[in-house]
């Protein structure tokens, strides 16, 4: 297998287009609703949480092939 496909929705897909410019997007940059997106394309496996340098950032969850 190459790949899994995951189900988004297009407001996750706006999300995640933040993510095409940079691979980390702050968390403080973001409002309370693309918050709640990014955390579902966490929970989805698609988007990583993590804490740096005392921030809460999110990061693509990319995987090598």
């Amino acid at each position: 297998l190459t790949g899994w496909q995951v189900p988004i929705t297009n407001e996750e897909r706006e999300v995640l287009d933040k993510f095409n410019e940079t691979n980390t997007v702050k968390r403080r940059d973001m409002s309370d609703r693309e918050v709640m997106l990014a955390d579902s394309l966490v929970r989805k496996d698609v988007l990583k949480r993590q804490r740096n340098e005392g921030q809460v950032v999110f990061t693509k969850n990319i995987r090598p092939q």
